[in-house]
């Protein structure tokens, strides 16, 4: 009998014992990650802490990021007229560039690096592919570098985000005193471009100039809106434009009305 008891007695306190191990265990590991917390506060896991920095650096656009520099060349004569990667016509007395990586219809300022001089160009066709230039300019952006004459020259090339070309274009125009328009097509059919522009005036938008630019008998028409007063009224006049399918177009600067005649 006292066996029995004895057996008893130590089965509860062992259960006892066991019982007070765990609560405890439970308290320490409570208050463990209490002051976790409070030291650290949970977050949102989005990556880790290191990577932060570097997703938040994608989030931007890319091209916003691109510069490189190297040689650069330009086309003229012998594509004056013909249709670019984009489908527009070129124009060598306009301010384009082919390049390979940046975007169609994307502008990026390009440096000669050894007089400093800048020209905004903007991407519409593909190349160069000779050797290892990395743009093809139009002869008027290779003379304001003042690579016209050597063909070839070393340049920086950085990539600008819309409002930042525009930014750039309005400043270097108002020095000049002159305007920015936004050229809305380039045609080498003068109907065309009248097309274009009665199609613009119908949906009740103001009436684009029609803006021949002829070199060795063949002739260009430029179809441009303007002048742009302001980022803001240029970004609503593309979104109108847009529901007439009309996307290609881009900021230039107003062209020597001498060597123009208006076409009303």
């Amino acid at each position: 009998m006292n066996k029995i008891i004895l057996v008893l007695l130590s089965f509860v306190l062992c259960s006892c014992t066991s019982e007070q191990i765990k609560t405890t265990g439970l308290s320490s590991q409570s208050s463990f990650t209490t002051a976790s917390f409070t030291k650290h506060p949970p977050r949102l896991h989005f990556g880790d802490s290191k990577n932060t920095s570097s997703e938040e650096e994608n989030l931007l656009p890319r091209i916003a990021r691109y510069l490189k520099q190297g040689i650069a060349s330009w086309y003229g004569p012998d594509f004056h007229g013909k249709k670019t990667a984009s489908g527009e016509i070129y124009d060598m007395y306009a301010m384009p560039a082919a390049h390979k990586p940046l975007p169609i219809s994307s502008y990026a300022r390009a440096t000669n690096l050894e007089n400093q001089r800048s020209v905004i160009v903007r991407i519409n066709d593909r190349g160069p592919f000779h050797g290892n230039r990395v743009m093809d300019l139009s002869y008027a952006a290779a003379k304001r570098l003042d690579l016209d004459e050597a063909g070839i020259g070393a340049v920086e090339i950085k990539a600008l985000a819309p409002e930042q070309a525009l930014a750039q274009l309005q400043n270097t125009a108002e020095k000049q005193d002159k305007n920015i328009y936004l050229q809305v097509g380039t045609f080498g059919n003068k109907k065309k471009a009248l097309s274009l522009q009665n199609k613009i005036v119908a949906y009740n938008l103001p009436q684009p100039k029609i803006l021949p630019s002829t070199h060795k008998g063949s002739t260009l028409y430029k179809v441009q809106m303007g002048p742009i007063e302001s980022p803001a009224s240029v970004h609503k006049l593309n979104l109108q434009l847009a529901k007439l399918g009309i996307t290609e177009t881009q900021f230039v600067t107003e062209t020597d009305q001498k060597q123009i005649t208006m076409i009303q």
